[in-house]
């Protein structure tokens, strides 16, 4: 990139509904829905066995489990940066509607 060339800005979306389609373009590999499937379950078990047990410390694991292998199936798969850096809030609601479509079969596993 030459020195004062514009980088060309992020999408805005209006809605999540706008969002999705960028963010399912995203996750083109099955392995990235993979570990995303996998990472999010893990992320709820351990939420889940947090409260149930008390050890508060398994919260720490959460976004690490979750996060981390999404972003690895980004980083090593998909070879793009994750939407949850760009637009977090709706890049969570992308992870659970993805995972809802992979179970319903709306979108291949």
């Amino acid at each position: 990139m030459q020195i004062g060339a514009t980088v060309p800005a992020e999408p805005s979306y209006a809605s999540f509904r706008e969002f999705y389609p960028a963010y399912l373009a995203e996750h083109a590999s099955p392995i990235c829905r993979r570990l995303h499937v996998v990472g999010l379950a893990l992320a709820l078990v351990l939420l889940l066995a947090g409260f149930m047990t008390g050890r508060w410390v398994l919260l720490w694991a959460v976004p690490v489990v979750g996060y981390g292998l999404a972003w690895y199936g980004h980083f090593v798969f998909e070879k793009n940066r994750p939407a949850t850096l760009r637009h977090p809030w709706y890049s969570l609601i992308g992870d659970f509607a993805m995972v809802r479509d992979v179970l319903s079969g709306r979108i291949p596993f």
